[in-house]
């Protein structure tokens, strides 16, 4: 029962991983790294695949090993958060509350991800 538990959230966790990688403010590392956490304690077969998949497997194998993040990788992160933040605020919302709070969101990502050591 716990392992079906664990399965079924770690997917949702790397759903949401997969959402965030274009939704301003949600986070992708954190989500990927509890998919694989818990697919470590549940299924051998789904964090092989996880952990060998060609777009997330080496940010997240990096990461276990060095607790880092590229350079590259985190240039690229803020500059597409910060483009849909963008996006979002100049386009979609128009809610002054609601725009602020993309806006606190988006901080808090950009500051949670440059105090992440950057791999060398």
């Amino acid at each position: 029962m716990l392992k079906a538990l664990f399965i079924i959230l770690g997917t949702l966790f790397l759903a949401l991983g997969a959402v965030g990688i274009v939704v301003p403010g949600l986070p992708t590392t954190p989500f990927l790294l509890l998919a694989a956490a818990l697919y470590v304690r549940s299924s051998k077969r789904l964090y092989a695949w996880l952990i060998g998949h060609r777009l997330f497997g080496p940010f997240i194998r990096r990461y276990r090993e060095t607790r880092t993040i590229s350079r590259r990788s985190k240039i690229i992160s803020l500059i597409l958060m910060w483009a849909m933040i963008s996006l979002s605020l100049l386009l979609f919302i128009e809610s002054l509350p609601v725009k602020l709070l993309i806006l606190g969101l988006g901080a808090a990502g950009t500051v949670a991800l440059l105090l992440i050591r950057t791999a060398n």
